[in-house]
């Protein structure tokens, strides 16, 4: 079995592979303060639940836009399964032509989730992520990641109109139902997701005219949204195509699938046992 790792600003999203499948998937707030035992007992405790044995874990692939997450997660995958990971960082296979002017400055999940739509739907392609950002990546059809858009993300952009002001209130991020309101809570709420609807509409459309301008003129991009508000947000416009909401783990599996041969075993001794020898 392949454990995957995606660690996000907010959330962690945590999957375990079997024969190239996904078969359990979990959801942990990210929390740099916690310790690789903290980590490792919610882990194993969920792997408990579910009947799955920390010794049937294979090999560990980490993606993490929190650096000081990673030595943590390197070291739980040391202590608790004997396996050095892979981590997602320069220099990893992906099979993609990276374009941007500094490649060591894309976020790794942007990578990931470019190399698994690549893989499923092939390019032209727009994906979207909407997580504490909302990011978007042009990839075109000969597997080349151009770069792309980040914007604030709903719940920062909550929490900013929160926080940033003396008498609007936290509101639930939902569709209200109108844009003409009658109150603050369904007033805010409207400026919050369907401007954030707004928002991905300008963008996806200015973005599927660049990247077929760069190809034939004639192939649409096909546009995929994943992340937590992909589900809300695709039902209110109809620029998005499909929605994958595991798009980051699966290209996970495939970039391991990618690297796997070239790393060896990867196996280690946790450091309690080296000290005891």
């Amino acid at each position: 079995m392949l454990l995957a790792f995606d660690v996000g600003n907010t959330n962690t999203v945590l999957g375990v592979f079997k024969d190239g499948e996904l078969i359990q998937n979990w959801r942990l707030e990210t929390d740099n303060k916690k310790s690789a035992d903290e980590y490792g007992m919610i882990v194993t405790q969920m792997f408990d639940h579910v009947g799955i044995k920390p010794e049937e874990i294979e090999d560990v692939i980490i993606s993490t836009v929190v650096p000081s997450i990673l030595f943590t997660l390197q070291h739980l995958s040391s202590k608790y399964f004997r396996k050095n990971p892979i981590v997602i960082e320069p220099g990893i296979r992906t099979g993609l032509k990276i374009k941007y002017d500094n490649p060591k400055q894309v976020g790794s999940d942007r990578i990931v989730n470019a190399v698994a739509a690549q893989a499923k739907y092939s390019g032209p392609l727009v994906i979207i992520d909407l997580g504490t950002a909302t990011t978007f990546c042009a990839v075109t059809a000969e597997g080349e990641y151009l770069g792309g858009t980040i914007a604030p993300g709903l719940k920062i952009s909550s929490e900013a109109l929160f926080s940033m002001t003396a008498q609007l209130p936290k509101v639930e991020l939902e569709e209200p139902g109108n844009v003409i309101c009658k109150n603050t809570i369904e007033s805010m709420q409207s400026g919050l997701v369907y401007g954030h609807m707004g928002m991905i509409s300008f963008i996806v459309e200015k973005m599927k005219r660049e990247l077929m301008a760069l190809g034939d003129g004639k192939t649409v991009p096909k546009v995929i949204a994943t992340g937590g508000l992909a589900t809300m947000i695709s039902e209110g416009i109809d620029c998005i195509d499909v929605v994958e909401k595991m798009l980051t783990l699966e290209g996970l599996k495939i970039i391991y699938e990618k690297n796997k041969k070239c790393r060896g075993k990867r196996e280690v001794v946790p450091c309690e046992l080296e000290i005891m020898e």
